[in-house]
């Protein structure tokens, strides 16, 4: 898709609701459309969204071996509310033991270079695994998140993927994600009432203080510029 198709649907799209951007892509990229789900609140969110459109939209999530147990209950949970599987892609079990083995047990407290390695082998070579086959992304992005969002578009060229890139969420504040959570009854991470805002692998999130910036607790040893995982494109601003 070229960068004026991409402008040309961004323009189209902007006003309109996260569910008439699914209903579109998912009809029109039927079969080759997926939802990559963190089982963050977005990603929840948006799993309510999608299956209430299509049932059959692959739905899947990483496990990074490194996961809190909440995370591992809620993928139950969600499976058996929707009646879904999520299927779940695991890193290269080889590629981590010479990982761990050659850089140690908890090598990303090292230094940025260890960190984006350890990101690197858990969770991008499982996502390009996850991809294939495919030619849209669902994302929960939103644009609150953090410093590193905020020049984040509705639908984006995935680079590092070859995939176009969708955020139907991009624009909806903290309070709109809950407002929605609590009005479909959808099952969400236990942590995010302990203090969790954002959750990802267990030794890298930690609690913070209510007020703080959402994904503080992500990385937090880390300066905020450099707290992504290499999952998504970083538009400039």
């Amino acid at each position: 898709m070229t960068p004026e198709e991409i402008k040309k649907l961004n323009n189209e799209f902007a006003k309109q609701s996260p569910d008439v951007v699914l209903r579109y892509f998912i009809k029109n990229y039927k079969n080759k459309i997926c939802l990559s789900s963190s089982l963050g609140v977005e990603d929840q969110v948006l799993t309510q969204m999608i299956v209430s459109i299509d049932k059959s939209v692959n739905i899947f999530t990483l496990d990074t071996g490194r996961l809190f147990p909440e995370t591992y209950n809620l993928i139950d949970k969600t499976n058996k509310k929707y009646n879904i599987n999520i299927k779940i892609f695991f890193p290269d079990k080889e590629r981590v033991e010479e990982m761990v083995n050659t850089k140690g047990i908890n090598l990303f407290y090292e230094n940025l270079e260890n960190r984006k390695l350890c990101c690197y082998i858990r969770k991008i070579e499982p996502l390009k695994r996850a991809f294939s086959n495919h030619e849209v992304w669902i994302c929960g992005l939103r644009s609150e998140q953090s410093v590193t969002r905020i020049a984040n578009k509705m639908i984006e060229w995935d680079e590092q993927n070859n995939l176009i890139k969708i955020n139907p969420l991009i624009n909806w504040t903290e309070s709109e994600m809950w407002n929605y959570i609590r009005k479909y009854d959808i099952p969400y991470n236990e942590l995010h009432d302990k203090g969790f805002p954002s959750i990802g692998c267990q030794p890298c999130t930690r609690a913070v203080e209510s007020g703080k910036e959402i994904r503080s607790g992500r990385w937090w040893w880390e300066k905020p510029e450099n707290k992504e995982c290499g999952l998504h494109n970083r538009p400039k601003k």
